[in-house]
């Protein structure tokens, strides 16, 4: 996959290029459903090839940095998902005010005049330009006669575990995530959510307690719900069952939220490295106990059940209604 940079990069495609434009966050089965649309209509129209164009990062963190909202994935992470999905080029766009400031029509310009695509393909809800000025039905119109057929993306919907039939978006697993239900976050990503992190000092109390953590230090990502998950982690080729803790640590008192993962079966100095923990499922809520010897009473279940249930048995999936 080809990356180009900025405006002039958009420029540069080559012409009769399948195009769509967004942001792309944690390349969901939302956004697969789009791009298998999408190199549908490359086969169809003998196009040149599918390019999508996504902002890096959100323009609301230039726009409105208290809206913006927390990443699903990292921007090399979102790169490596659409190289997987066989996307031929990606155009990274930075809110830049050059960016920002371009209305929806002069947007249009550019790629009609310039980019010459011989398709666009977006969902219903798509907006863009200055102020989100333009939608998907302004580009219909305006690409009447014009040589550039403008598609709309069927939606994809997903049951649940509740069986609640629901179309999947970046902000309904941000919200999936935000209330602890990791599974049906991967329900709707098609795979469990992964938080990415280097790993640093902590308190140190899971060492001299006896259950040494890796503390990840995520501040753009979006963190679950405070409790305790079942995860997975992959070290030098080998997959580690991960009791993983989110919270403040209340049975030691008022704490900064931590996210701290016990690597079972594991012996080995992980600070500075870089960690990837999967999530499989939710566990419990975080709650403080009475004392720390009932805390690990507590965690001694807590490994278990992570490692008997949810990890090493791989008939465990993300099965839905």
């Amino acid at each position: 996959m080809r990356i180009f940079e900025g405006l002039a990069g958009l420029r540069q495609l080559p012409a009769g290029r399948v195009i769509s434009i967004g942001n792309f966050d944690g390349v969901h089965r939302g956004h697969q459903h789009l791009l298998n649309q999408a190199r549908s209509i490359v086969n169809q129209r003998s196009a040149s090839g599918l390019t999508l164009v996504t902002f890096e990062p959100h323009p609301l963190t230039v726009i409105r940095p208290v809206l913006a909202p927390p990443r699903l994935t990292s921007a090399a992470t979102k790169q490596a998902l659409l190289a997987d999905a066989h996307v031929d080029d990606l155009v990274v766009l930075a809110p830049t005010p050059e960016v920002l400031n371009l209305t929806a029509e002069i947007f249009w310009q550019v790629l009609r005049d310039e980019v010459k695509p011989k398709a666009l393909i977006e969902g219903r809800s798509f907006t863009f330009g200055k102020n989100r000025g333009g939608t998907v039905e302004d580009l219909r119109r305006w690409s009447v006669g014009t040589g550039v057929s403008v598609e709309i993306a069927d939606p994809m919907e997903i049951a649940l575990l509740n069986c609640q039939i629901v179309p999947i978006s970046s902000s309904l697993i941000r919200w999936l995530l935000a209330n602890g239900r990791v599974r049906d976050a991967a329900i709707c990503l098609g795979r469990g959510y992964v938080l990415q992190g280097p790993v640093i000092r902590g308190h140190q109390r899971g060492r001299q307690l006896g259950v040494p953590t890796a503390n990840l230090h995520c501040p753009e990502q979006l963190i679950p719900a405070d409790g305790i998950y079942a995860a997975r982690t992959n070290i030098n080729g080998q997959t580690f069952p991960v009791a993983l803790s989110i919270g403040t640590m209340p049975t030691f008192g008022e704490n900064d939220r931590q996210i701290e993962a016990h690597l079972i079966g594991f012996d080995g100095d992980l600070y500075g490295q870089t960690l990837s923990v999967e999530i499989v499922d939710w566990l419990r809520d975080q709650q403080k106990y009475p004392s720390v010897d009932a805390l690990l009473v507590q965690i001694a279940e807590d490994v278990r059940f992570t490692r008997e249930r949810f990890v090493l048995d791989p008939s465990v999936t993300f099965a839905h209604c």
